[in-house]
């Protein structure tokens, strides 16, 4: 699948964004997602993933997102998006989606994953 990632931005802190990501293909529902991100200086690292299907598929987060940032899947409109709430300035990154064929058991693993968005810039301000 080919993946584009939009909606990142300026905010303040507290605040919130929702970034989307649009797949191209007719197997998006059979990809496990996942959002990953890299800051200024650091390396890329794992946020949130969702697993293949319909329903409510798993959902798996880093710890140092759980409650604030939401990850979600339409597969109808072949998008996954993060909806990020109660942002912090260590939140400031690019944001990069991806997509896989693998388990969801390794999402964590960037290295499972074939297909990957452009990234899109969030700043959080303090």
């Amino acid at each position: 699948v080919q993946l584009q990632a939009s909606g990142g931005g300026l905010v303040q802190a507290g605040g919130s964004l929702r970034l989307s990501c649009a797949a191209s293909g007719r197997t998006f529902s059979r990809h496990v997602m996942a959002w990953f991100r890299q800051a200024p200086g650091k390396e890329r690292e794992f946020v949130a993933a969702i697993n293949w299907g319909w329903g409510a598929p798993n959902t798996y987060y880093v710890d140092s997102v759980k409650g604030r940032l939401t990850v979600s899947r339409d597969n109808a409109k072949n998008t996954v998006y993060l909806q990020m709430n109660s942002l912090k300035p260590e939140d400031t990154a690019v944001y990069y989606c991806a997509a896989t064929t693998g388990s969801f058991y390794t999402a964590r693993n960037e290295y499972d994953y074939t297909d990957w968005g452009q990234g899109t810039q969030v700043t959080v301000s303090s």
